[in-house]
């Protein structure tokens, strides 16, 4: 596996891999294809634009630390590149909308965010 840094290790991106062998795209990381078996794969950076899949509010959170939070939304975005990833998004998105990301703090940790995509 690449050593290409994403939210998921503090850094403000979306990285997902492509495996040289067989082509497939995928958003959770690891070091061999899960399709093929390959251990080709390749991480890549993300554009951050997409279009929004699904989308909820969520009202009861699921640990006391992440209570002050809630309401929130969550939406799972459809990458440009071929994969899809669940976010924290911004009021008023809908199923469809167009969308690009940034990065909030959430908890201790920065998370995906989610807003429509500015022209």
């Amino acid at each position: 596996m690449s050593g290409i840094a994403d939210w998921t290790s503090g850094a403000e991106a979306l990285a997902y891999e492509r495996c040289g062998a067989c082509g497939t795209i995928r958003y959770f990381r690891r070091a061999f294809c899960a399709v093929c078996g390959s251990p080709a794969v390749e991480s890549r950076l993300a554009s951050g634009r997409g279009t929004v899949y699904a989308i909820t509010t969520v009202t009861r959170a699921p640990s006391a630390e992440l209570r002050a939070y809630a309401p929130y939304r969550i939406a799972l975005v459809d990458a440009e590149e071929g994969f899809r990833f669940m976010t924290h998004a911004a009021e008023g998105l809908t199923i469809g909308d167009v969308i690009s990301t940034t990065f909030r703090s959430f908890g201790e940790r920065i998370v995906p965010f989610v807003e429509p995509e500015r022209s």
